[in-house]
């Protein structure tokens, strides 16, 4: 029997059903790739499904069988496809898996950012009533620039639309959008947008596409919301951005270094709303993600399998 290598503690009982011809192995709540590469040596898994930790190319060469990776979600940026690639080993996602639970969270958090959802709640437990004094963001008739518009971007899109915003939207790979979508360029987006939030995968050519120079570019008042990778913002930028009003708040439920840590400077900042990516962490999500990685495992297996026959 073959062995399926899962890079965390546990999988949904779904997804475990359809591997019922495999053995499955877990790594634990918290593998660190150090983990990855020894259970790799161990049980020379078939497939590795990916929910926590990195894969990179010394786990791959510690598994002589794998010959697939499968990501139980849509982001495969821990993963070296460049180091698959060169294996032979196929790397594929569950997109639009989780699409309907982070689009959600990114509603959640716009709308806890313009109307100070958070620190209203604090000043209200604290005792304090500033009905006289607070003035919250009226969403409706603003403009609010998707960057990723994907399965999750897109019903982010829908959502916003739903509000009476102007949705605007930047991404060169995306076809056939709702008429609701009017698609831009970046300028557009950093010029015209009143909220900014970010869809996209994380590659190399937009590590930090949220830095000085772009926050500089915005609206002053922007809110940022990212619910995609930390790496696609420059925390220092943005904390500086926060803290000068250029950027009113930001909504963050990725981080450049995760989990984050005790001393991080977002930590007590005003004008932060802080979830420790969560935003694809739904009971729903949980059953569709692990169903699709599964399933995709054991279709790239199964065609595999057809090939050398």
């Amino acid at each position: 029997m073959s062995t399926i290598l899962v890079t965390g503690a546990d999988l949904a009982p779904q997804a475990l059903a359809l591997l019922k011809d495999h053995e499955v192995v877990f790594a634990g709540k918290t593998p660190t790739e150090d983990d990855i590469v020894a259970l790799s040596r161990k049980h020379n898994p078939v497939a590795i499904i990916v929910r926590y930790s990195k894969v990179g190319a010394a786990a791959m060469d510690a598994a002589p069988a794998l010959r697939v990776i499968s990501k139980h979600g849509s982001g495969t940026d821990t993963i070296d496809k460049v180091a698959a690639r060169e294996r032979g080993i196929d790397v594929v996602a569950a997109v639009g898996a989780n699409a309907a639970a982070v689009a959600e969270q990114a509603l959640a958090l716009l709308l806890a950012c313009a109307k100070s959802v958070v620190s209203l709640d604090a000043r209200m437990h604290a005792g304090h009533w500033d009905k006289a004094t607070h003035k919250s963001v009226e969403l409706a008739g603003r403009t609010v620039g998707v960057i990723g518009l994907g399965a999750i971007g897109l019903r982010f899109a829908r959502m916003a639309d739903a509000l009476d915003m102007r949705v605007i939207g930047f991404d060169p790979y995306a076809k056939n959008l709702p008429s609701y979508v009017a698609t831009v360029d970046l300028e557009t987006i950093w010029r015209d947008s009143d909220a900014i939030s970010l869809h996209c995968p994380l590659t190399e050519d937009n590590r930090e596409l949220v830095n000085a120079g772009t926050l500089a570019k915005c609206r002053r008042g922007v809110i940022v919301v990212n619910t995609a990778r930390g790496g696609l913002i420059d925390e220092h930028a943005l904390l500086a951005a926060v803290r000068s009003g250029q950027v009113m708040s930001a909504g963050l439920d990725s981080f450049a270094v995760e989990p984050m840590t005790a001393g991080h400077p977002f930590q007590g900042e005003r004008g932060l709303v802080l979830s420790p990516h969560i935003g694809g962490v739904t009971s729903d999500a949980y059953v569709n993600m692990g169903v699709a990685a599964a399933r995709n495992a054991l279709e790239v297996l199964g065609r595999q399998a057809v090939a050398a026959a």
